[in-house]
């Protein structure tokens, strides 16, 4: 993987990982009702689904890409218009992305990490992002393993950063410290990032 590529895949994963959804929507709601350094166990959680992820890709869909150029661009524009399809529904949606409710009992710190691991690994967000949006930035010329190992790794940073941040503004939201203006202005931000992100994953070619 060269430079350029994993640098559009750093940043397209971060816009997909920002972009609100049920993730996001648990990480808040956990955040808002547990707090934040409890919540740090549902992030765990969402992490190690996504390491179960980056496992199965690594054992099948690189091989499939290679093999056939039609699977190949069927693939990548089932990605472009999910990605498109995510950043319009940020963006127009009446109710917006993120929903924060408070109030709800605490929970059991193993729980928290259960309902992160299951809500990652049943997300169709993660389904098609792992199916139709990651293999597209393999080398198959070079180790798939060690460009397997990379992504992963940028992936758990980003979430655990970007998960945490969603949970601190649940907490915040819960507190009073968050303006409604404000969630709606990321809501907006990452509906055209991921727009943004489409366009560019348009033009992907399978020879890198």
């Amino acid at each position: 993987m060269d430079i350029q590529t994993y640098l559009i895949y750093t940043l397209t994963t971060a816009i997909v990982i920002f972009s609100p959804g049920p993730t996001a929507i648990l990480m808040a709601s956990q955040g808002a009702s547990n707090g934040l350094k409890p919540t740090l166990f549902g992030v765990f959680g969402i992490t190690c689904a996504t390491m179960i992820y980056y496992a199965m890709s690594a054992t099948g869909i690189a091989s499939l890409i290679v093999a056939s150029y039609t699977l190949f661009q069927i693939i990548k524009w089932v990605g472009v218009a999910y990605l498109l399809y995510l950043g319009s529904s940020a963006i127009f949606s009446k109710s917006g992305g993120l929903v924060v409710k408070s109030g709800a009992p605490l929970r059991k710190r193993s729980s928290l990490f259960t309902h992160g691991f299951l809500v990652e690994f049943s997300n169709p967000k993660a389904l098609l992002f792992f199916s139709a949006i990651l293999p597209q930035f393999l080398n198959v010329e070079k180790p798939i393993a060690q460009q397997f190992f990379i992504m992963w790794a940028t992936a758990f940073l980003q979430q655990w950063v970007i998960y945490s941040g969603y949970a601190y503004l649940g907490h915040r939201l819960v507190k009073g410290g968050v303006k409604s203006w404000i969630i709606n202005t990321i809501n907006k931000t990452a509906g055209a990032a991921l727009i943004f992100a489409g366009i560019k994953m348009a033009s992907v070619t399978a020879n890198r």
